[in-house]
């Protein structure tokens, strides 16, 4: 983990500006898509979050010890495939896909949940899809920046055939990997214990549009 958090971002603060945005460009894409959609996919997608939302009303959603493996294994994936394409210069392109790509699927969840389910449906986003981005993202932001950057520094080191330093660059970007590691777990733990609670405030509402105006 870089020493100087301050020295940190002041280095490599085209590369968060330029990851940023390309995170954005996703979410816009991913609301775009929403509009895309013919009206047979809207409503089949719509029957699909009436069920979700009748099996969260009824707490049959699956206990917090159970899923918390599933949430964190899913979780970790965006951060160990970051990790380990970080260590390939060939994975660059992936890098920034994955950022563009979790934009899209952001962006396109909360658009459809807004349009189909109005403010209601804006509540739900909130408390299922915001609380654990809030801490994801940026941790997905800075791992794909620490990714980036020490893959040019892997191009420049081997250039120049300094191997002891790309040793210690190597240590610093896992450590620095490890500690959001940590920072994923207590998210899971956030998301598989706390958010059904937070989404059971909300569902009664759902269900009862999805009743009375039955999408089929």
């Amino acid at each position: 983990m870089p020493s100087n958090i301050r020295t940190h971002l002041k280095d490599h603060l085209s590369l968060y500006v330029f990851v940023s945005m390309l995170f954005v460009t996703g979410v816009i894409f991913g609301v775009m898509m929403v509009s895309a959609l013919t009206l047979e996919q809207k409503q089949e997608l719509a029957r699909h979050m009436g069920n979700y939302f009748h099996v969260v009303d009824q707490g049959e959603l699956m206990p917090g010890k159970q899923s918390f493996p599933q949430t964190l294994s899913l979780n970790l994936k965006w951060l160990v495939i970051i990790w380990v394409l970080g260590i390939s210069v060939i994975g660059l392109p992936v890098i920034l896909a994955l950022d563009f790509l979790k934009g899209v699927l952001i962006g396109f969840s909360f658009a459809f949940l807004v349009e189909e389910f109005s403010w209601k449906g804006m509540f739900f986003g909130l408390t299922s899809i915001a609380p654990r981005n809030i801490i994801l993202i940026p941790v997905i932001i800075t791992a794909s920046v620490l990714a980036l950057a020490f893959s040019f520094s892997l191009v420049k080191n081997r250039l120049a055939q300094r191997k002891g330093k790309l040793y210690s660059q190597f240590i610093a970007y896992s450590t620095t990997n490890f500690l959001l590691a940590l920072i994923v777990t207590l998210v899971s733990l956030f998301e598989a214990f706390f958010v059904p609670t937070m989404m059971q405030w909300v569902t009664p509402h759902l269900v009862a549009i999805v009743t009375a105006f039955p999408l089929s």
